[in-house]
């Protein structure tokens, strides 16, 4: 793949219409609740505007770490998971930090997934607390 491939891949995943729509719901949500609730309101509101919107998703979804070939269930949880391609990992902290990141990226790992969107509602402004990761 040459450069210009390369490019254009970028391009194209980052206009990537699910998380583009996604992200959309989530702006409606903040702009209706604004920062300062639980994580559990803005992620209810979120799976209802999906639910509204026909987006496919699931909640809380399970996620095994497979450890020496073994499945073992740790406890850990997805928040949401958009059209079994997407990861929402949602926040409510003052700021984003390296581990939350870190948290992602390893849940992306677990979860072979490759799209992942990290939401802190506790922002003024939604956009300025939303990272997309891409594996």
């Amino acid at each position: 793949m040459n450069h210009r491939d390369t490019e254009t891949q970028r391009v194209s995943e980052e206009r990537d219409p699910v998380t583009e729509k996604v992200i959309g719901l989530a702006i409606e949500v903040h702009r209706h609740l604004g920062p300062g609730l639980l994580e559990s309101a803005y992620e209810e509101c979120l799976c209802y505007e999906f639910t509204q919107a026909s987006i496919p998703f699931s909640r809380q979804v399970a996620l095994p770490v497979i450890y020496k070939n073994v499945n073992l269930d740790c406890g850990y949880r997805m928040d949401i998971v958009v059209d079994e391609l997407i990861i929402l990992e949602l926040k409510t902290v003052e700021k984003i930090l390296p581990i939350h990141h870190a948290q992602l990226m390893t849940y992306l790992k677990l979860g072979n997934m490759k799209t992942g969107l990290l939401m802190n509602f506790n922002n003024a402004v939604l956009k300025d607390g939303i990272k997309r990761v891409v594996l």
